[in-house]
């Protein structure tokens, strides 16, 4: 356990994936008084990151847009030292909203939640044991919550095992956090590494780059700062950032009858339609990789080294544009020499081997859960009921821009990638090409060398909603619950 951090002050969510409380639901709120609020938010059960045993049965996680920043009377000048992504929010400017691919279908003027007078100020994240959950959500709403807070959206997601919608196993792929912060920084990764520097995640520590990213400083002395940390670079100011991260929510719907509809018409036969959709995945139903994985069962310790044509695991399968697991440089011994010939571009296995950023600065901690029934390839039909499925999409990041916007734009809504154009993720894309050609087709290469073509994608997944917020340590939490009241 690292002497340098307080797990006391770290909200659980970032450590722990809560994966073992079968029930969740994500409360999106405004606040409508600002006294109750933070007198609510002086009393709210906040789960931090410390070990426990047993495990806790259930978990409070709270977490605030911009807006809700203000509602607090956070001063501004505080508030525009957090990044400009979580200054500017999800929505507002045409061009973010290219980027993400929230145009056509996925334009937030259709969207749910997230926008106008229904764009939140707070999220509550709640997690559960089975059965416990309404309980659980009254238990912690207290004196001063229906003065406090209007409720916008109610996410549930109750009693699902790991499975997305479209029937595959999820949440394998995580990166491993370096807190401990034993990992060499800055520092040249010639190899794929899934341990990721602290600063990724966690603000106030060091990141990939050996810096740190950007949040609000306080000068010792100011206003409501007295409880916050010392900033690591800076001792002379408060950190209001540290031990925080920023959360990233999208509400994904999936269309998994369109989605198995379109496989079968492509597949002579049920076996052949499983097999083009794990190959659009990149791993089989069951969550195994689609190549060799080298620590037998753990399905996430692997890399496309063995795979450099792509037959196995296509070059633009989900997988390996939300993870594409390279490295610094192409691989070769790391010897100053070799270093220098493969900086000057020789000694590459591949034409592909230096086409896509390096994976790790660009990690983040997926924490979503999916919602609505679930499907496989021979009932992907919907009980009765609601028929609306997707996921939660949850991520934690030191910095929007670099990890969850880049991943999304160069990465998944991208028809540039890995040497492959004009197509976008075969799940995710919205099939809007950002270079003017359709993005509809997929791309299998095959043994024989010749690359089948899967044409006409259909759209699949439609955003209903979706905003930035801040993560606050518990510290921070506290100062967000007090500082209205200093500001009169």
């Amino acid at each position: 356990m690292s002497a340098n951090v307080d797990y006391a002050d770290v909200q659980g969510v970032v450590r722990y994936g809560y994966g073992g409380l079968a029930d969740a639901c994500f409360l999106l709120l405004r606040i409508k008084d600002r006294a109750a609020a933070q007198a609510w938010l002086r009393t709210a059960p906040v789960n931090n990151a410390l070990e426990s045993d047993p495990p806790p049965k259930t978990v409070l996680q709270i977490a605030f847009t911009r807006s809700g920043l203000e509602a607090l009377r956070v001063p501004t000048e505080v508030i525009q030292q957090f990044s400009y992504e979580f200054f500017a929010g999800m929505v507002g400017e045409d061009s973010r909203s290219r980027r993400l691919g929230d145009i056509d279908a996925n334009a937030p003027a259709k969207w749910y939640w997230g926008v106008g007078d229904n764009a939140p100020d707070l999220l509550l994240l709640l997690y559960a044991e089975s059965g416990k959950l309404e309980n659980w959500k009254g238990a912690i709403k207290g004196d001063n919550w229906n003065r406090a807070f209007t409720v916008l959206k109610t996410l549930q997601s109750e009693g699902l095992p790991r499975i997305e919608p479209f029937g595959f196993r999820d949440g394998i792929s995580q990166p491993e956090i370096d807190w401990d912060e034993q990992k060499k920084l800055p520092a040249d990764q010639l190899e794929y590494c899934n341990v990721t520097a602290l600063g990724e995640f966690l603000l106030g520590y060091s990141n990939e780059y050996g810096k740190y990213s950007e949040r609000p400083l306080l000068l010792i002395g100011e206003d409501a700062s007295a409880g916050l940390l010392p900033a690591e670079e800076d001792p002379q100011f408060r950190d209001l950032g540290r031990n925080g991260s920023y959360l990233v929510l999208r509400q994904l719907e999936q269309d998994v009858e369109g989605f198995w509809r379109f496989i079968n018409r492509k597949a002579p036969n049920p076996t052949d339609g499983v097999k083009l959709a794990e190959a659009m995945v990149g791993r089989r139903m069951s969550g195994e990789p689609l190549v060799a994985s080298a620590a037998g069962d753990d399905m996430n310790q692997f890399t496309f080294d063995s795979d450099v044509d792509g037959v196995r695991c296509p070059f633009g399968a989900h997988i390996r544009r939300a993870n594409p697991r390279n490295a610094d440089y192409p691989y070769g011994t790391n010897t100053w020499w070799q270093k220098l010939l493969r900086l000057a571009g020789f000694h590459r296995t591949s034409f592909r081997d230096d086409l896509v950023s390096s994976t790790r600065f660009h990690r983040i901690l997926r924490r979503g859960r999916p919602y609505g029934n679930l499907a496989s390839p021979s009932q992907p039909a919907p009980a009765a009921g609601s028929n609306e499925r997707g996921i939660y999409f949850i991520a934690i990041n030191a910095n929007i821009s670099r990890q969850f916007e880049f991943v999304q734009n160069a990465w998944v809504m991208g028809t540039k990638f890995n040497g492959v154009n004009d197509e976008s993720d075969p799940l995710v894309g919205n099939r809007q090409s950002l270079g003017g050609c359709p993005a509809g087709p997929f791309s299998i290469p095959q043994p024989e060398g010749i690359t089948r073509r899967v044409e006409g994608l259909e759209h699949f997944i439609t955003v209903r909603g979706g905003a930035y917020f801040f993560l606050p340590s518990i510290r921070a939490l506290w100062y967000l619950a007090t500082v209205g009241d200093r500001q009169k």
